[in-house]
């Protein structure tokens, strides 16, 4: 029991965050939990606040106390099992969520918890088994085809319930690359729950349709009868792109598609040109001064990092590398953002952020983030981080890992834009629904790629997508040469690799390489006529 003095500070901290007031509940934190160092609900809070700051070190010692002051406390211990990932600490992670998933078998809210922890430290098959647990527990059963007694009589809360543990399940057979299971969950998902539309459009990323097996109808049907600005408009609207792309039919394709992006648009706050303005500011401070002034560090294990923009290729060539034995896949980490953060701070600003990177002890930060990256405990001496977007960081890169190895994929810019534009991203990407946003954050992002060639060309290898498909032998020999590694078969072999892959792009990875995403834009030269005007006017060949 929370005493009521406490419970009412407790109240007044959320409230001080809620108003972006974070300074002052971080010190009325601080002092309460120097007053009630016994109390673990102001322990616990502490940790969230001092992860709200990015003092994530702050946000692991208080979480370890409040497992000291409530040992059998099993939210204490979740706390601590993700504050362990924060400080990249993935095999204590581990070990803390092995214990607590021993203690919640019966406890399905709190093994989803478990699981979502699980999937930050890239162990997707013990989240897959969470979810699995959860799910049984939830409903007795998800095998496919099985109609349980009790479903038509579950109240809707029920029903809800049981379909949202099925899609996370669902979700992570995508990952594992069980398709056919995942589909016959979402469909299972749709029965249960109807109201779902996220089930419709991930069910709609399986496969490619065909005109005698698609789902056309009812998906026009829902549609209909949705109210203008419904949450459901967006997904019903890219199922409906992408299915219709996949029969040929561009027109109604692109129609749905860019009502779906433009309903999904207005519900963001975001701005693109605070990412232009980003972009330009990373290339001021990150000049040829401070890039050339690093120290040559050896390191038992090299980093490769796979980047460019979303849909680019990034996975296919993580596959590849993956393939290899003496390479191993961490997936889309946040390793590197966390690291920096531990030393830097949040910063006030996006541009604060970048000056305080530019003063960094570079040599600390890159022993701070092998160190995470040791942490998976992957035996491999070669490890990828594939966080697409670490573009960004690439000056920080150079200076912290100078051995590392950078490999950029690019694309044609209006394939890479459409395919950006065609995806509903779980989070982040926000540029990505408007063409043109698009535009603007292509051109930014287009300078910036140009800075680093410019700067450090010796640390970065382009890989172009189409070269990438149209002679795949040649560029993944390319990429292992690259990599300092002997050339082995089974790189031509990725599309028959078994490891887990939980991007946008986890279906396609399942698949021999195949060339139709090539000059895809042009079925679409029509609609993206503005955007081919705007990059070209800037510079940027397209045509």
């Amino acid at each position: 029991m929370v005493p009521l003095n406490l419970a009412s500070y407790i109240r007044q901290i959320k409230q001080l965050f809620a108003d972006s007031r974070a300074a002052e509940a971080a010190e009325l934190c601080q002092r309460l939990c120097r007053e009630h160092p016994s109390s673990s609900a102001m322990l616990l809070l502490a940790s969230e606040v001092y992860q709200q700051l990015g003092k994530f070190d702050s946000m692991l010692e208080v979480a370890a106390r409040a497992v000291l002051v409530q040992p059998a406390e099993l939210v204490s211990k979740l706390r601590l099992a993700e504050a362990l990932v924060f400080c990249g600490q993935i095999n204590l992670a581990r070990q803390q969520l092995v214990i607590v998933e021993q203690l919640v078998l019966s406890d399905i809210r709190l093994t989803q918890r478990v699981a979502e922890i699980y999937l930050h430290c890239q162990s997707h098959a013990d989240a897959h088994r969470c979810y699995q647990r959860a799910a049984d527990l939830g409903q007795g059963s998800v095998n496919p085809g099985i109609v349980l007694a009790t479903t038509e009589a579950a109240t809707a809360t029920t029903r809800a319930a049981q379909s949202l543990h099925c899609f996370n399940l669902a979700t992570t057979c995508v990952a594992m690359g069980d398709i056919d299971r995942a589909e016959e969950l979402f469909n299972q998902v749709i029965q249960l729950n109807p109201d779902d539309y996220g089930a419709y459009q991930n069910r709609s990323m399986l496969r490619t349709w065909r005109a005698d097996c698609n789902h056309i109808e009812p998906l026009s049907r829902l549609l209909t009868r949705l109210p203008n600005g419904h949450p459901g408009e967006v997904p019903l609207c890219y199922a409906l792109a992408k299915e219709y792309e996949d029969l040929g039919e561009h027109e109604p394709s692109f129609s749905f598609l860019r009502r779906g992006a433009a309903s999904r648009r207005t519900k963001l706050a975001y701005q693109v040109r605070s990412d232009v303005e980003t972009m330009a500011h990373i290339r001021q401070v990150f000049d040829q001064r401070l890039l050339h002034n690093q120290a040559r560090v050896s390191r038992s294990i090299q980093s490769i990092f796979v980047l460019g923009l979303p849909r680019s290729g990034t996975t296919l060539v993580d596959r590849i590398l993956d393939s290899h034995s003496h390479v191993e896949s961490l997936g889309e980490i946040n390793d590197l953002v966390f690291s920096l953060i531990r030393l830097a701070g949040k910063g006030e600003s996006k541009l604060n952020m970048i000056n305080q990177s530019a003063t960094l002890d570079f040599s600390y930060l890159g022993d701070l983030y092998t160190n995470s990256l040791t942490s998976y405990g992957r035996q491999a001496p070669r490890l990828i981080d594939k966080t697409p977007q670490n573009y960004l960081y690439m000056g920080l890169i150079h200076l912290a890992l100078p051995d590392a190895k950078i490999i950029h994929l690019r694309r044609h810019p209006l394939d890479s834009c459409y395919a950006m534009y065609k995806t509903l991203f779980r989070m982040g990407y926000p540029f990505s629904y408007s063409l043109e946003d698009l535009g603007h954050y292509y051109l930014a992002y287009h300078q910036l790629m140009a800075h680093w060639r410019e700067t450090i060309p010796e640390s970065l290898l382009d890989i172009d997508y189409e070269s990438l498909v149209t002679d795949q032998e040649k560029a993944s020999r390319q990429l292992i040469q690259y990599c300092d590694l002997e050339w082995e078969p089974t790189c031509l072999q990725f599309h028959n690799n078994k490891s887990a892959a939980a991007t946008a792009s986890a279906v396609q990875v399942r698949s021999k390489v195949y060339t139709t995403s090539v000059n895809r834009w042009r079925a679409y030269e029509q609609q993206l006529a503005p955007l081919a005007k705007f990059l070209s006017t800037n510079g940027i060949d397209c045509l």
